[in-house]
């Protein structure tokens, strides 16, 4: 049935309709007429639904409302009154979205299934949440996510806690996140995106709790409200559930929300920012530069898409002539780009990483050089050709972290829907695109460049430089203005401050009633299919080489992975294999200049990329097999070409170019370093598993902090060693690009695998054949206990060992420990009472596991919970729904929709691993009849891993060293 334009469906008046065929969607743009919500469908035949609410959110000020509502509506609601209704739909649904996010200018809430039951189950408890949250019936909400005084007895210290205050305690500790967020402010002074919508953690304490629900009054209503729908589903039905349930209750009202705009500069602005790093780490090149430019509106859609396609071009490629500019000045060590467009005003930035505050004036020069150089001789064809097929690529996969393709498109839709323009404009790129072409023969870029950037003065310079002790003089700041509050207080006053903190305290740790839980819907376990998924594959061989091939439809694109052995490698060059994977595909080789290879690469292909991946043996401990891979996407008409590329590069790569491996170096410590404070779990988690765990050692020094601590001797002692580094690689690519190393793994649909299988031929006939000598590597395992010392306000904190060294086995069952510890026990004790941003446990097939914390602001404490989970789950009790919420939980980690290339190379991790469907079944059904006694029996399995007392902390450096007799040694991660 076709819906009928200016009709009327459950009170959603139809507005307009649009084909929108880059995206195989038709787009239906509705209003609720008495409430005066909007509503977005995009209909298509994607089962992977998706559903979001958003609201127009501009802060007031930078106390983190918008942020810390965002957590606390998804805290309770009218129909669903359970502490933490996100959680327990995160226990038991079969999402495979469920998040919030806090954007500069709007909260968006969305989630998606497969399961039609389950995405009626998500959207209700989502639009309760936003539309009647408990946060008007108690403060203790906004306590708990946003920031509260915390006081046991009187003669202790008060402490500022709360999740939200601790999450961005932690984001204003890594430089890079200070500059992102600096940047709005130096560019929009006037308006709301100079303000901090995430909130600033020493204005973050001045929120009172009228303040928090007045801004909630304000801004969610439906009036306000941008509602999206996506994928195949009965739209009528959807309509009529949010009419009758929720916006039939609600009346137009006029809401300002209104976003403003920020008048032009007369001149360019400059803002010197400050960030701490430790006492005995060095100044020098630490500084942060950027030029930052405010080039239009997001509703100019061929602008926002040329700029997004500009950034790449000047910045992010090897050929990138912006980006070689300033490289080749000297100017720092790392330059990358940035195009904000989720913003009114979008922002192109320019930065530069590891430089001195004194090079501002240089920087500033080399850039409009180079840029008028660009605009005045044309920038080189080929690298805009090669810029623009790269961008097109990935509009056409809309492969985005791993998020579902429709939520992709509903963010992408509300940089233009928020701001009153149509919500597909960003969608229907195909006429822009042709547009932008026209770059290929006129000055397209280079007027670009001439307008927004050389002519403009709404810009700024920010200057992010270091200063040794500036946290210890800011969180002095802090516990001083405490201390002062403390002796304010009258002794009625600190009663209540500790009354408060108890029944805080209290409210964390009561369980919620079962009346309560049983209003969380839920679907049945006859909702699930009981057969796993089975990825069908089949093994070929082409010259020797052996194929692993996935027939599955993937629109004409050719994912080829390529698979080499890397066990030849000697032992203690076995870091030098990530250094070979980073430098592939970005040096000279015998017919190619790196620059000229980097464009050839991404005129005739979607990408390639090199990484150093382990596979660890089905429940084995100690086997594993460790391989590079060279990952590719190429339409079906240019797999010629990339056999040639990948010839050229894996054959003919020349590693004499001292200097461009030095840059190479350089880029890779600055990249590290930035992964270090974002990731910090993951980190600590991976670096953990080294102390014990064969492949965790291997991992450590080919990815983890081992492998950093080796790029950062290299860079300090490149000189001495630049001729044994290029002969280091030499021997490497030597031993691994050898035709009896490799296996390949090739995703596409069946008769064009058929027409094209022997297209490798070439390369397989012209890589080394030679014998191959394997080796047996043996890693000194020792428990480091490491205290990994940062500027940092907050800590990673992890534990672990390997459950199957102390006579465990695996069981899919351990999916199910694994949604209770993450759900209920840690997110409980680490984050809830703790105020931490995330805890997260892992149970891993090796035998490996461990417990792991995200910007936590305790160390000891965190420790003291992992050593007592044992204890929780041998008292673990839930009755059948409960059980089957958890269970429903475990599967949907199972069942997670996979892109073609991702089930690829699941197919090739499988057999690789060894892992069998039979075993994927075997998995499944244990996960499906897991019981209560089971859980309770894996408490000795906890308690055995905990006695091992393996530990590695990342954080400040304060507080490790207060908690320093936990650790055998305490180490910097920073020079």
């Amino acid at each position: 049935m076709e819906l009928q334009i200016g009709k009327e469906y459950s009170g959603f008046k139809l507005l307009e309709r649009k084909q929108i065929d880059e995206i195989n969607s038709c787009g239906m743009i509705f209003e609720h007429q008495k409430s005066g919500a909007r509503l977005f469908y995009l209909e298509n035949d994607d089962d992977n639904k998706v559903f979001a609410i958003s609201f127009r959110t501009p802060p007031e000020d930078s106390k983190g409302t918008p942020h810390i509502l965002e957590h606390s509506v998804l805290c309770g609601s009218r129909k669903f009154p359970v502490k933490e209704p996100f959680v327990e739909l995160i226990k038991g649904s079969l999402n495979t979205f469920l998040n919030a996010f806090t954007f500069p200018d709007k909260t968006m809430y969305p989630v998606a299934s497969t399961n039609d039951k389950d995405f009626s189950n998500l959207m209700d408890v989502y639009l309760d949440a936003v539309f009647y949250p408990n946060i008007y019936k108690t403060s203790q909400i906004m306590m708990q996510e946003g920031w509260h005084y915390e006081i046991e007895d009187k003669d202790a210290p008060i402490n500022y806690k709360g999740v939200v205050y601790n999450e961005m305690k932690g984001a204003f500790s890594s430089p890079e996140s200070i500059l992102f967020r600096k940047i709005s402010e130096s560019l929009f002074p006037d308006t709301q995106y100079g303000l901090e919508s995430g909130g600033d953690p020493y204005v973050i304490p001045s929120l009172t709790q009228e303040q928090f629900v007045n801004f909630h009054k304000k801004y969610y209503h439906p009036s306000n409200s941008y509602i999206y729908l996506y994928g195949k589903m009965d739209i009528l039905d959807r309509l009529n559930f949010l009419n009758d349930n929720y916006l039939r209750n609600f009346d137009r009202q006029n809401i300002d929300s209104k976003i403003d705009i920020q008048l032009p500069f007369d001149i360019q602005r400059q803002m010197v920012i400050k960030y701490p790093i430790l006492g005995n780490e060095k100044e020098e090149d630490k500084t942060f530069l950027s030029m930052n430019f405010v080039i239009g509106k997001a509703t100019n859609s061929e602008e926002y898409l040329a700029f997004d396609i500009l950034e790449l071009l000047l910045l992010e490629m090897p050929s990138s002539p912006l980006k070689r500019a300033i490289i080749g000045a000297k100017i720092g060590k790392d330059v990358f780009g940035s195009f904000e467009s989720s913003m009114l005003q979008t922002v192109f930035s320019i930065i530069v990483k590891n430089s001195n505050k004194d090079k501002a004036e240089e920087f500033k020069k080399v850039v409009v050089n180079c840029l008028r150089k660009l605009v005045h001789d044309g920038i080189d064809k080929k690298l805009i050709e090669a810029a623009i097929n790269i961008k097109e690529f990935g509009l056409r996969e809309a492969n985005y972290q791993g998020y579902p393709k429709g939520l992709v498109y509903g963010m992408k839709c509300m940089d233009s829907w928020l701001y009153d323009e149509k919500p597909w404009i960003h969608l229907a790129y195909d006429a822009n695109i042709q547009k932008i072409k026209s770059a290929l023969t006129t000055s397209y870029f280079e007027s670009l460049i001439e307008k927004y950037i050389l002519n403009n003065d709404h810009s700024s310079i920010l200057i992010v430089e270091p200063e040794k002790g500036l946290l210890e003089k800011n969180e002095k700041q802090v516990r001083e203005e405490l201390e002062k509050f403390k002796n304010s207080l009258s002794e009625n006053q600190l009663e209540e401050l500790i009354r408060n903190t108890q029944e805080l305290k209290k409210r964390q740790s009561t369980p919620d009633s079962p009346k309560d839980l049983e209003k969380i819907p839920l679907i049945s376990i006859d909702d699930i299919d009981h057969k796993a998924k089975k990825l069908e594959f089949e093994e070929d061989e082409e010259c020797g080489v052996k194929v692993i091939y996935h027939p599955v439809f993937t629109n004409k694109i050719v994912y080829t992975n390529l698979y080499f052995n890397t066990s030849s490698v000697k032992q203690e060059l076995i870091p030098y294999l990530s250094l070979l994977n980073t430098v592939l595909g970005r040096i000279n080789t015998e017919n190619y200049n790196y620059e000229d290879l980097s464009k050839a690469v991404d005129i005739y292909t979607g990408g390639i990329t090199y990484s150093v991946e382990t596979f660890s043996k089905n429940d084995s401990v100690d086997k594993f097999e460790a391989m590079l891979s060279i990952k590719t996407k190429v339409l079906i008409d240019n797999l010629p070409k990339l056999v040639e590329l990948l010839e050229e590069i894996i054959k003919r790569s020349k590693f004499d170019d001292k200097n461009r491996i030095r840059e190479i170096i350089d880029e890779t410590k600055s990249r590290m370093e930035m992964i270090i404070f974002d990731r910090g779990h993951i980190v600590t988690a991976n670096h953990l598993l080294s102390y014990f765990s064969n492949v965790g050692k291997y991992q450590d020094v080919v990815n983890g902090i081992e492998f950093y601590n080796f790029i950062v001797d290299l860079d300090k002692n490149f000189e001495q060693k630049a001729e044994e580094i290029t002969n280091n690689l030499k021997e490497v690519a030597h031993s691994v690009f050898n035709k009896n190393n490799l296996i390949t793994n090739i995703t596409l649909d069946k008769e064009n695998y058929d027409k094209n299988r022997k297209f490798l031929n070439t390369l397989y006939d012209n890589l080394d054949s030679g014998k191959v000598c394997h080796n047996n590597y043996k890693f000194d395992l020792t428990p480091l206990n490491e205290g990994i010392m940062t500027s940092g306000k907050v800590q990673y904190v992890s534990k672990a060992y390997n459950f199957i060294e102390l006579g465990y086995k695996y069981s899919g069952s351990l999916q199910v420990l694994k949604a209770i510890a993450n759900y209920t026990y840690l997110w409980n004790k680490v984050r809830v009472q703790g105020g931490a941003y995330g805890c997260f446990s892992s149970f891993q097939r090796n035998g490996n596991m461990f417990f792991t914390s995200y910007r936590d602001p305790n160390l000891k404490d965190t420790l003291k919970v992992y050593d007592e989970a044992g204890k929780f789950i041998e008292n673990f009790n839930a009755d059948d729904r409960e059980m089957r919420k958890y269970i429903i939980g475990a599967i949907s980690d199972l069942d997670y929709p996979l892109t073609p290339s991702v089930q690829g190379e699941k197919v090739f991790e499988r057999y690789i691993k060894g892992i069998k469907y039979e075993d994927i079944q075997r998995e499944r059904d244990e996960v499906l009849n897991t019981d209560v006694n089971e859980i309770k029996k894996y408490s000795s399995l906890i308690n055995d891993v905990m006695s091992k007392n393996y530990i590695c902390v990342l954080g400040n450096e304060e507080k490790i060293k207060q908690d320093k007799d936990l650790f055998n040694r305490l180490t910097n991660v920073f020079d």
